[in-house]
């Protein structure tokens, strides 16, 4: 198992236009190419209240590399992203990290 974790940090603002793409658009997407979301999160306390932070589990890099390929190439993905970008750009800048549980973890 391997474990995704990905922030995304918005422009000033521009955090519920994020919100409101993933809860309108990403979230089938994710469902139609694969993915397995594991928890999605904002920031209370932290750095930045601008953030979404989001998991996702995988069996294996290869069905993470073939889901991400699907749907950056999906026509839908593309016009939800142009669609919620038209007031302008939403995300500055975006991380991720692919984490895998130690033997002790609960989460294996």
């Amino acid at each position: 198992m391997i474990l995704e974790l990905c922030v995304y940090r918005c422009l000033p603002g521009r955090l519920p236009a994020l919100m409101n793409r993933f809860e309108s658009s990403t979230l089938d997407l994710f469902a139609k190419h694969g993915f397995t979301p594991h928890g999605f999160f904002t920031t209370m306390v932290g750095r930045s209240a601008q953030e979404l932070t989001y998991m996702l589990l995988w069996d294996s890099l290869d069905q993470r590399e073939k889901c991400w390929h699907s749907f950056h190439h999906d026509p839908d993905w593309i016009a939800a992203r142009t669609a919620s970008e038209a007031d302008g750009m939403i995300v500055v800048n975006a991380s991720n990290q692919l984490l895998q549980p130690t033997p002790f973890s609960p989460l294996r």
